[in-house]
């Protein structure tokens, strides 16, 4: 069924009788072309650029709860590109492209709000690194605007200026940054990739990996039996390395929980997306009214999806010091994700060593607004045995070759960068 204005009116006359389930609940095949482990946006994206792109229909997402039961239904919701290496600029450019005209492409509403992302900074040195990365945006072609303290006055005026340990000496500002909706991403891209044949199978846990005589990938075991494949792709965020390990792998990757938050609903305050440039604290506001918070990773290893109470101060700590005003706001709810920290911030999207094994990881802090890209260059890789022009700078031997991407200096372990 095709979404339209005259489609809901036509179900409204009907009582909304004549909905259609939006994709297929179908029993694993017994082989497929490829196989997707994990169905959240990625490995959903992945498959829907695979039939569309490339016309490989044969695909089964492997989902070991429901579809976007892991990071993709559990971030802030923050899509940009404002960033200034080889490799991460032409990359996340690629995805605010696929974002901007993504809801026609799925025939979903998305919601994806282009409301500005304004990145603040405190003193000169922090000034002259936003100038840096926003000539290195404009030189590649992406808006990058450098507001000074006037400038963000007009644009934020409920900020404190008046904090003389943090001075709001002015911000970056992407305007075609801003947010979607998680859950829809989730949905549009599973529908879309259904309505080309694939096989979204959910409460399907990968248990193992089927090998031949070679060593070659040609399979996984899952709770729901055998089911073989020609490829077999990883994108699982936080688990990599446990899949990978079930495979003999061991990745240049650390799983760390990142909390985040939302208030109960207020009256309309803040415009776009603001992150704290003393601190690590990013904040937006949900149509809902809501804040949507975050910031920065709990201090120690964890498979968990929830964090610890010193995190929570520490995150709270930094909207303050920003936005005194909002210490009477009261938090509804948090929750944790998986981070897949890799040991230069940037991610794998690579063939694995082992023959037949492709890897999608180590999305750090960047996983939500990567997806459409990481769909598309990880199905170009299934598709084509060879990586995308945009992804060619991810490659898994990279930290072999001294060839990092450190974007911020932040790994798994930034103190020690």
């Amino acid at each position: 069924m095709k979404y339209s204005i005259f489609s809901l009116a036509k179900a409204a006359l009907s009582g909304h009788k004549g909905w259609t389930r939006a994709w297929r609940d179908p029993a694993p095949k017994s082989r497929y072309d490829v196989v997707i482990i994990g169905g959240g946006g990625h490995g959903l994206a992945t498959a829907y650029f695979l039939a569309r792109e490339y016309g490989i229909r044969n695909v089964a997402v492997l989902e070991k709860g429901w579809i976007g039961s892991g990071n993709a239904g559990r971030n802030t919701t923050i899509i940009r590109s404002n960033y200034g290496l080889p490799g991460n600029v032409g990359f996340y450019e690629l995805s605010m492209k696929l974002w901007e005209r993504m809801e026609q492409d799925l025939n979903y509403n998305t919601m994806v709000s282009q409301r500005g992302i304004i990145n603040l900074y405190h003193s000169d040195a922090q000034r002259d690194a936003f100038a840096r990365r926003g000539n290195t945006m404009r030189i590649n072609g992406i808006d990058a605007e450098l507001l000074d303290a006037v400038q963000i006055r007009k644009e934020l005026p409920f900020l404190n200026y008046d904090n003389p340990r943090f001075p709001i000496m002015g911000g970056l500002l992407q305007r075609r940054a801003g947010t979607a909706r998680h859950d829809a991403v989730v949905w549009g891209y599973a529908r879309a990739a259904n309505d080309r044949g694939v096989d979204i199978i959910q409460n399907c846990e990968v248990t193992g990996f089927v090998r031949d005589a070679n060593g070659k990938v040609i399979g996984v075991e899952t709770t729901r039996g055998r089911i073989d494949a020609g490829k077999v792709g990883m994108a699982v965020a936080g688990s990599s390395s446990r899949v990978a390990a079930m495979a003999g792998l061991r990745l240049p990757i650390e799983s760390h929980v990142l909390q985040a938050f939302v208030s109960e609903a207020i009256k309309p305050l803040i415009p776009g997306v603001i992150t704290f440039g003393a601190g690590h604290f990013y904040v937006s506001q949900s149509d809902k009214g809501g804040l949507v918070f975050g910031g920065d990773l709990d201090g120690y290893n964890s498979y968990a999806q929830r964090g610890n109470l010193p995190v929570m101060e520490d995150v709270c700590e930094g909207g303050m010091a920003i936005m005194p005003m909002i210490g009477r706001v009261r938090m509804l709810r948090q929750w944790g994700g998986i981070m897949d920290m890799s040991m230069d911030g940037s991610p794998i999207i690579d063939k694995s060593p082992v023959d037949g094994l492709y890897l999608n990881a180590g999305w750090c802090y960047g996983g939500f607004k990567a997806t459409p890209a990481s769909g598309l260059v990880f199905a170009h890789l299934l598709a084509r045995d060879e990586p995308h022009p945009e992804a060619a700078l991810f490659r898994l031997d990279r930290f072999r070759r001294g060839a990092m991407i450190d974007e911020k200096g932040q790994g798994a372990q930034p103190n020690l960068h």
